[in-house]
């Protein structure tokens, strides 16, 4: 999208541009201003004064804007030119509140051959390539939504997507959103009808490339997120808001393995020279926080060489954290040596939960919308991140219910007090950290510690898959749950406390290592 004097942003990038184009593209050259657009009108007028230093990106090199905001970029004919918003202002954004932060230089256009459309023919190159920001107050405390592998396979899930999370978030007082891969599952023609629904949310919406988002028609990596590119333009990027700066990385890397064509988790050399050169100009005492779609630990299939070296430029940041999506799971990772990081302290990366759970699966309820809990036991939903200088929190929101549900408690309906002392309960903490320190108590007694579980499954998640078994293959009339998964974040504790009968109340209070506290109670019978 955008961005020059010779076409108004409003225009399509992929239209024909009235321009001389430079005659040999291996050494073609864009320049261009970015500039404040004070009368609105997406063009640089003679009184709107360019801004220096700021930074514009080919997807390799970064460069900052001179005295005048003017920069000079190397081009070829597959490139994207786009600005590295700084804080303080925002960027053009659609009737969708998608940013228009970039310019497409495809003279010719994507190959016809990948499955669904690419971009179209750009045409030559033009004179000037603008990019017109617009002052906004950004405080250094604000809020950032972050979805999961929304993932809809046609319009009903698009549908459940609007009535699952989309409608409880519209307004939210948030800076931003941002969806950490898989927005769709695999039909690219859907694209423009989940991005109108997120747009009814109302707030900037950003996105990362999942493995679900590709061309799968494409014989290349290179060639794999036309359409994407179409649609959101480039698949890595970067930008500031306040004091932070964000990161957007295309870890889906497509190849081809004899006869098959498949992805793995990996970065082209191009970008990772991108997100060097980016750190560059990045101040040490500012928080970097990067976002992909695979999970940096070894248990996904990375291309290691490339791994390491992400890690290696995380870890010359004296503030970070990382995000992804991807396993339909939520779960707080502290990288160490054993996962390959050798910054000194542990990296927080964090498996971010999923808007569709398991892929929508599970029994519909009364809205007529599964109940899709993920794997590992945690309901489906989003993460708002509180950011405030350097610091930052997390919490986990679950579709369609109050911030305060943040654990479920699995204990006996009733216990005979005869056996009392036999009787285990569970608490599953969707949002602990691994060392959190979770404790329980019945009515007022005093707090007692909770053991946390090994290679243990989510007892209702369990129960939900194993009602399933008898109806498969054939009379399940839902799309069956995923297999059960090892939960991360589940507690265990004895009903030592239980010696009269009646009606009793178990309370179950997690800390996290940050101080963020998180609770949730059980009615339960003692007869």
């Amino acid at each position: 999208m955008l961005l020059s004097r010779a076409v108004p942003l409003f225009l399509c990038v992929a239209c024909m541009l009235s321009s001389t184009a430079l005659a040999n593209a291996d050494d073609a050259l864009a320049t261009g201003v970015v500039f404040v657009d004070t009368n609105g009108n997406r063009s640089r007028d003679p009184d709107e004064a360019g801004l220096s230093g700021v930074g514009v990106s080919n997807g390799r090199e970064v460069v900052q804007t001179d005295a005048n905001g003017r920069y000079t970029l190397a081009v070829d004919d597959d490139s994207i030119v786009f600005v590295i918003k700084p804080s303080g202002y925002r960027t053009v954004t659609d009737k969708d509140h998608l940013s228009r932060f970039y310019y497409i230089h495809k003279p010719a256009g994507s190959p016809k051959d990948l499955g669904f459309p690419g971009v179209a023919p750009t045409g030559p190159l033009p004179a000037e390539i603008d990019f017109p920001l617009y002052a906004a107050e950004e405080p250094a405390a604000f809020d950032v939504i972050f979805f999961g592998d929304p993932q809809p396979r046609d319009q009903k899930e698009i549908d459940y997507i609007a009535h699952d999370v989309v409608e409880d978030l519209v307004g939210v007082d948030a800076a931003f959103g941002v969806t950490l891969g898989d927005i769709l599952f695999d039909d690219l023609s859907l694209f423009d009808s989940l991005n109108r629904t997120l747009g009814k949310i109302g707030i900037p919406w950003y996105n990362v490339i999942g493995n679900h988002d590709i061309n799968f028609a494409a014989e290349t990596d290179e060639l794999s997120d036309e359409t994407y590119e179409r649609v959101y333009g480039p698949a890595y990027y970067a930008f500031d808001y306040g004091s932070v700066h964000f990161i957007m990385v295309d870890d889906i890397h497509w190849l081809r393995e004899g006869d098959k064509k498949l992805y793995r988790s990996g970065l082209s050399e191009k970008q990772l020279t991108f997100i060097e050169n980016d750190l560059k100009h990045v101040p040490q005492d500012h928080l970097v926080v990067a976002m992909m779609h695979i999970p940096l630990v070894k248990s996904t299939p990375w291309i290691e060489p490339r791994r390491e070296k992400l890690l290696r430029l995380l870890e010359s940041r004296e503030h970070c954290i990382s995000l992804a999506g991807h396993t339909h799971h939520h779960e707080h990772v502290m990288l160490t040596g054993t996962d390959g990081w050798k910054g000194p302290r542990p990296h927080h990366h964090m498996i971010n939960v999923t808007v569709c759970g398991a892929w929508w699966s599970g029994k519909p309820d009364e809205h007529d919308i599964p109940h899709t809990m993920c794997a590992d036991g945690t309901p489906n939903g989003y993460t708002v991140m509180h950011f405030d200088g350097t610091s930052y929190l997390l919490d986990y929101r679950a579709a369609r219910r109050g911030a305060d549900e943040q654990l479920r408690i699995t204990a006996p309906e009733v216990v005979l007090l005869a056996d009392a002392t036999a009787q285990e309960f569970r608490a599953n903490v969707f949002n602990a950290f691994p060392d959190a320190v979770v404790e329980w108590r019945l009515n007022d007694s005093d707090w007692q510690p909770m053991l946390k579980t090994e290679k243990e499954t989510d007892p209702i998640f369990q129960k939900l898959f194993d009602e399933e078994q008898p109806m498969l293959p054939d009379n399940l009339p839902w799309r069956k749950l995923a297999k059960p998964m090892v939960c991360p974040h589940l507690w265990k504790a004895t009903l030592t406390t239980v010696q009269q009968k009646g009606t009793h109340l178990i309370q179950v209070r997690a800390t996290n290592s940050n101080g963020q506290i998180l609770k949730g109670e059980r009615v339960i019978r003692a007869e």
